[in-house]
């Protein structure tokens, strides 16, 4: 079959190495792709939110399926773009509706969603520039450190975890009443601060049936020891080792079957990735946030421990045969590295040569901010290139990926030597 993947970071990238290895992938293109995306199948200069010219392109090349990578054309209502066009609504689209992208397009539509259907989560209420005095109060009552939302997007650096009251309050202030996030900040969610290690767990659903790909935990600030300013991710490593099979079962109990099941009993419609972000208090899972595609740089790490053929997979959500496939995972420990800009995540130049990468033999090298220029790899983001090793334990599996972070150089590089140094 034609394959169509949206996006353009390391996810894509994964999704792309993964999806061109399987017997049933005809033609694949990623729109608009990377220097990566480019060596496994055809890159599309298409922006992701462009629904007009995706459309164009899905009829003119004979695209079946359509796997959306990033949150912003799923909160964008890609979904519904495709239901209600003649020509497109029998394509298989993977993602939710606009509705169920709101379980992360809104930080308070997902807190009431796991207070309806009693998901273990933190307490939380949400406020607006007009209630601003209440938020005042309900941070006077919390204990430090205070966790504030933007209840929008905001490209994973609306969250701020502040340890002084006055400074929670100025930075409330900040976010409603002088839209520091923009749009995304008008509403904040204040929620009590959970002291545990936090981790991930994917879900893929057809909205009826699921499957519990690998669990995973990213490395999110800048600086070793997480400390310095949140990031997209500075890397990951799978499984996560206090993740055992008793754990997860818990996980599945407690929060993937009730909110499968409250999705069904919302009529929300949802197929594709749960990212269910999770913070382990004491032995008892709780939630954090809900994603509704895959996280970056988890995607990296997560992918590459299936067995089973994706496209597989994918291709049963479309027919309605999912709930009878297969889901094989290798016992072997994912570890993944991310190499990033100078600068990152604040002001970083691009358009620097890239150099090394064939050199790389222990792991797998997936590009996330990268451009092919006249021939020449150059930087093109934040986060530039994602190295993910396998080996018989973490340790092992990130030596590997320490040593081939080596063998790459670009002008400004930079990566955390310490990934996975809490577990």
């Amino acid at each position: 079959m034609n394959v169509l993947i949206l996006g353009s970071g390391g996810r894509e990238h994964a999704f792309a190495w993964k999806i061109a290895k399987s017997s049933s992938c005809n033609q694949l293109f990623i729109a608009p792709g990377n220097a990566g995306t480019a060596q496994v199948g055809t890159n599309v200069n298409i922006g992701v939110n462009d629904f007009a010219s995706i459309k164009e392109f899905i009829l003119a090349e004979n695209i079946e399926l359509v796997l959306v990578g990033p949150e912003d054309p799923l909160v964008n209502g890609i979904y519904s773009f495709f239901k209600e066009d003649e020509q497109l609504k029998n394509i298989s689209l993977i993602g939710p509706s606009k509705e169920g992208a709101q379980l992360e397009g809104s930080k308070e539509f997902a807190k009431e969603f796991m207070f309806r259907h009693n998901i273990p989560t933190a307490k939380y209420q949400a406020f607006t520039k007009d209630n601003l005095a209440d938020g005042y109060t309900f941070l006077e009552s919390l204990e430090a450190p205070y966790v504030l939302k933007a209840d929008g997007l905001a490209a994973g650096k609306g969250v701020l975890i502040l340890n002084d009251l006055q400074e929670a309050k100025d930075e409330l202030k900040a976010m409603v009443a002088d839209a520091k996030f923009g749009t995304a900040s008008s509403t904040v969610v204040i929620e009590e601060f959970l002291d545990g290690i936090e981790l991930s767990v994917f879900v893929i659903t057809d909205g009826d049936s699921y499957k519990i790909l690998p669990s995973a935990k990213d490395y999110k600030r800048i600086g070793e020891g997480d400390t310095g300013l949140n990031t997209g991710g500075m890397g990951a490593i799978s499984p996560v080792p206090f993740a055992d099979r008793f754990y997860i079962e818990k996980v599945e109990r407690e929060i993937i079957k009730p909110t499968v099941e409250g999705l069904k009993k919302d009529n929300i419609e949802y197929k594709g990735f749960i990212f269910i972000g999770l913070i382990n208090v004491k032995g008892e899972p709780k939630v954090i946030e809900y994603n509704v595609r895959m996280g970056d740089p988890e995607t990296e790490v997560v992918i590459p421990r299936i067995k089973s053929d994706l496209l597989n997979l994918l291709k049963g959500i479309g027919d309605g045969t999912f709930s009878e496939k297969d889901l094989n995972i290798t016992d072997e420990a994912a570890t993944t590295v991310m190499l990033v800009s100078g600068g990152y995540p604040e002001a970083y130049e691009k358009g620097k040569e890239i150099s090394g990468i064939e050199q790389v033999e222990e792991s797998i090298v997936f590009h996330a901010g990268t451009k092919n220029d006249n021939g020449t790899i150059k930087t093109n983001g934040g986060r530039v290139i994602a190295l993910t090793s396998f080996g018989e334990t973490m340790e092992d599996a990130l030596e590997k990926s320490f040593s081939s972070a080596e063998k790459i150089s670009f002008e400004g590089k930079y990566y955390r030597k310490d990934i996975g140094f809490d577990l």
